[in-house]
């Protein structure tokens, strides 16, 4: 009686607490946050209960298996199973002692079957005898054991089977052990009295705290009183409306519930909008569009007006819920302004850098201006134009009077649209009227701006046709500033605005003068760069040879090709040498400029002197490099002689000389440091013979001197000698430029000229960075008919047997008008090198352009002119061949000597002299 009073009590606190707040069960929020604990809890619990129940019935499975192994195993291992099985009657050897183990280890059967299969033994005697159902493959044929979960008759089972191995180890049987899944289900369904105990008192528990929370959530809610509540109100209201900051609340319904004072005052709303639809509040339609779409916004700017608002949307409710929003608002219109502004000087400043890295990438003067054009558009122009003085751009000086010219050349032009109607490049343009823009900036040296073409007079005067056509065409604003270097004008720079409506500005002079002040030096740069270009290119040409000399042992073509970026040392020559034999030469000084050109004519005049020697290739290069040691030495002397060494030195030249004899076909070739030449067959097969490259000149022999490789041509080959910049470039190696080289050099049957051409045209690139100097050489061989040879012995007596032969060779080649000449200087050579020289002794008579006439003897000495007195019986013999002849001269081999002389071939005054001159025997007896 006492605790249903109690309990009635309770119940009616607890309904009079219902009753204050006005709502009571579910309908509260205590009642509903109660339901959906108690709910949690149930479904919580009864998923507990299920894992727990199918996990108590898979452990107890695992556990039959284990149980029905190990008993089958067991009995499968037992002593004498093997042998009841090969008794007579296995069943009655195994059938009480398989029962009695059964019952003993609580399985619900055993059986021992034959490898066939059929039951010995079993729980079931009716079933002894029949054949186990399932695959007992796997413990018949493997011999393994495995447990499994069976289904089939006479009952579902966890059995295991486990073969019974003799000592020969063959299969004599099989014992088969399991628990039912009956006795298993079984098992398990006796424990759920206490999962469903426990499940209970689980759920009361949970029910329990559930109402606990429930209570105090009760509490909390409905604990205010009104003064509480009020006081709560209007400090909300003093919050709200004292900030600087807007706030707008909207309905589901999309009508405005709430606006502070800030939003009023920014949206200019009136007093009357609370209730209305955001669409009749005035606001502007991507706002409203906002406020109506439900979406979440950040800081997204908006119009009021002439303001501009940053606004934030959020909704009032969770998302999925039928939900009003709130909008947040701040003026952002100052902030947009100076915003604004730090952006266009942000991007003024990345344009200016972008001009630093794109405006003079080449030292080219129309380049550069072209680069200057293309920065500026579109982010500062609309179109741009560059303008330049002639001097600067063939790279001269600009007059000081440039501020005063009244015309200039269009050297660039950039714009949006090419259908643009200003005066295209290449035309002068003329500002002879003072008051244009142009004229304005030039006198000033500033640039000015006009921010309205159209009320511009002179411009519009200076050219009215053109004025109209750029006013037609949408021209409404110009920019010109001067561009100046080092104080003098170069030439100006014109922007102009047309689809841009902004006009020009006084704030666009610092920038459009900064930019041009920029461009000015990279185009001075590159005009100075074009003016030491020419400078050197004409100092390069002048050293080089203008016209080849005459000669018939090689057809030749040549090909010069100076640097884009500044001119080289390379350099080639064609040497005529004394019996009919040519020497060509190519060569490269490492720089480029005016002192690279005027190394290269140093080298290539010490070259022709040293030629005069007549000695080989290998000791040429010798006296070469010698010399450039000994100028290197004395121009770097001094205090600063490392910097004249860099600056001044010619260390680094490579040279290539050969020397090509049309007589034997044989050409001696010796580098120093240079690529080696390409022999081209008469049926255009490639080599690049193996030469020994020796050091660059002015390095010094040391201990690697230089080596001539002889080489043999067949008539109509072509030898090939080139500098490294004909190979290497961008993009493609040493290596790959011989290779190319080689494919375009294997085609037969063309000239020097047309294979110059072809090279070119393969492995020539638009801007080589370095020299290119080719020369083709093909091979002439003297047809053996104009090469007479005479062996002489050392005998006074045979000197006119072999004058004689020479003199009726003379008549055979139509030479007689120089037969006295030839044999009054083959006596002479002839005969002194019986008397002084060695053997072997030998005469050559080479029938080209002129007449050679040669002695060779074994002997070394040196012969020297020398001039007779009228008392001498001796010493006229080489001063009469000095007169007589048109050259003459000495050649020295590795062992001996050859003395040579050249006549006309056309000389016809031979025969009047030959009175002044003693008998030709006579001559015998003179000495050197």
């Amino acid at each position: 009686m006492n605790a249903r009073a109690g309990r009635a009590g309770r119940e009616g606190e607890g309904g009079r607490g219902a009753g204050k707040d006005g709502r009571t069960g579910l309908r509260s929020v205590a009642g509903q946050v109660f339901a959906l604990e108690a709910l949690i809890a149930l479904l919580v619990i009864a998923a507990a209960v299920f894992v727990i129940f199918h996990q108590a019935q898979r452990d107890t499975e695992r556990d039959a298996r284990i149980r029905s192994l190990a008993v089958a195993e067991a009995f499968a291992h037992a002593p004498g199973i093997d042998d009841a099985l090969a008794s007579p009657d296995p069943t009655a050897a195994l059938q009480n002692r398989a029962e009695a183990t059964r019952l003993a280890t609580g399985v619900d059967f055993i059986a021992v079957l034959n490898p066939a299969g059929v039951r010995y033994t079993d729980s079931d005697p009716e079933l002894i005898g029949r054949k186990a159902t399932g695959d007992l493959s796997r413990a018949t044929v493997n011999g393994e054991s495995f447990t499994e979960l069976f289904r089939g008759a006479p009952n579902d089972a966890v059995r295991a089977v486990v073969p019974v191995v003799d000592e020969q180890g063959k299969t004599v049987g099989l014992v088969s052990s399991g628990i039912e899944v009956q006795s298993i289900t079984d098992a398990v369904q006796g424990r759920l009295p206490l999962l469903a105990g426990a499940a209970a008192g689980a759920l009361a528990l949970a029910v329990g705290g559930a109402g606990l929370v429930s209570r105090r959530l009760r509490r909390q809610t409905h604990g205010l009183g009104p003064a509480e509540m009020t006081r709560m109100k209007e400090h909300h209201e003093a919050v709200l409306h004292a900030v600087r900051e807007g706030v707008l609340i909207v309905g589901p319904d999309h009508r405005l519930l709430l606006a502070n004072d800030e939003a009023r005052r920014l949206l200019g709303l009136s007093a009357d909008a609370e209730r209305r639809h955001v669409s009749e509040l005035g606001l502007d339609p991507r706002t409203v569009e906002l406020l109506t779409s439900g979406r979440a916004a950040t800081d997204e700017v908006h119009r009021a007006g002439d303001r501009l608002l940053a606004v934030s949307v959020r909704p009032t409710l969770t998302a999925g819920a039928e939900s009003g929003s709130v909008m947040t608002m701040r003026d952002t219109t100052e902030l947009a302004a100076v915003t604004g502004r730090a952006a266009v000087a942000r991007g003024r400043l990345q344009l200016l850098y972008e001009a630093g890295v794109r405006i003079g990438t080449t030292l080219e003067v129309v380049r550069t201006a072209e680069e200057l054009a293309e920065v500026a558009v579109p982010r500062f122009a609309d179109f741009t134009t560059v303008e330049l003085l002639e001097p600067v751009l063939r790279g001269e000086e600009p007059p000081e009077d440039a501020a005063t010219t009244t015309e200039m050349r269009r050297t660039a032009l950039s714009g949006l649209r090419p259908d643009q109607p200003l005066q295209p490049v290449g035309d002068t343009v003329r500002f002879d009227v003072p008051s244009t823009p142009m004229a304005r900036a030039l006198t000033a040296g500033h640039a000015v701006a006009q921010a309205e073409l159209a009320s511009a007079e002179g411009w519009r005067a200076q050219d009215p046709e053109g004025a109209a056509q750029a006013l037609a065409y949408g021209m409404h604003s110009l920019l010109t500033v001067p561009l100046l270097a080092r104080g003098v004008v170069l030439g100006m720079a014109n922007f102009w605005r047309a689809d841009t409506p902004e006009p020009f500005g006084e704030e666009d002079l610092s920038f459009a003068e900064e930019l041009a002040a920029r461009a000015a030096v990279a185009i001075d740069n590159a005009r100075r760069f074009t003016r030491e270009h020419a400078m050197a290119v004409t100092l390069q040409r002048s050293l080089l040879p203008r016209v080849l000399p005459d000669q018939s042992a090689v057809d030749v073509a040549y090909r010069y090709l100076p640097a884009k970026a500044g001119v080289g040392g390379d350099w080639f020559d064609v040497i005529p040498l004394p019996g009919a034999r040519v020497a060509l030469v190519v060569g490269d000084v490492v720089g480029h400029g005016l002192h690279a050109a005027a190394t290269m004519g140093r080298l290539r005049t010490a070259v022709h002197n040293f030629s005069t020697l007549d000695v080989p290739p290998d000791e040429l290069l010798g006296h070469l490099d010698e010399l450039t040691g000994r100028i290197d030495h004395r121009e770097t002397e001094g205090p600063d002689a490392e910097g004249r060494r860099r600056d001044e030195g010619i260390t680094g030249a490579t040279c290539l000389y050969a020397i090509y004899d049309p007589a034997s076909g044989r050409c001696a070739v010796a580098s120093a440091g240079h690529p080696g030449p390409a022999l081209v067959g008469p049926d255009g097969r490639v080599e690049f013979p193996e030469l020994s490259p020796g050091l660059p000149l002015g390095l010094g022999l040391g201990d690697v001197p230089f080596e001539t490789t002889e080489l043999w041509l067949p008539e109509g080959s072509k030898l090939v000698l080139f500098t490294d910049g004909l190979l290497e470039d961008r993009g493609r190696d040493l290596d790959t430029g011989l290779a190319l080289l080689g494919s375009t050099l294997a085609r037969p049957d063309r000239s020097p000229e047309q294979t110059c051409a072809d090279v070119l045209a393969t492995l020539l690139s638009p801007s080589p960075r370095d020299d290119i100097a080719l020369l083709v050489a093909q091979t002439r061989l003297l047809a053996p008919e104009r090469i007479a040879e005479w062996e002489v012995a050392r005998d006074p007596s045979a000197v006119s047997p072999v004058r004689n032969a020479a003199a009726a060779k003379l008549a055979e080649w139509g030479l007689d008008g120089l037969a006295f000449t030839a044999e009054l200087i083959l006596s002479e050579l002839i005969t002194n090198a019986v008397r002084y020289g060695a053997d072997p002794v030998r005469v050559r008579l080479l029938h080209d352009r002129t007449l050679i006439c040669e002695v060779s003897d074994g002997s070394s000495t040196s012969p020297h002119l020398r001039h007779a007195t009228t008392t001498d019986e001796g010493g006229r013999g080489l001063y009469l061949v000095a007169q007589y002849a048109e050259r003459w001269g000495t050649r020295y081999a590795r062992r001996g000597k050859t003395i040579w002389a050249e006549l006309r071939a056309d000389e016809t005054d031979a025969e009047p002299m030959a009175a002044a001159v003693p008998d030709l025997d006579a001559l015998e007896d003179l000495a050197w």
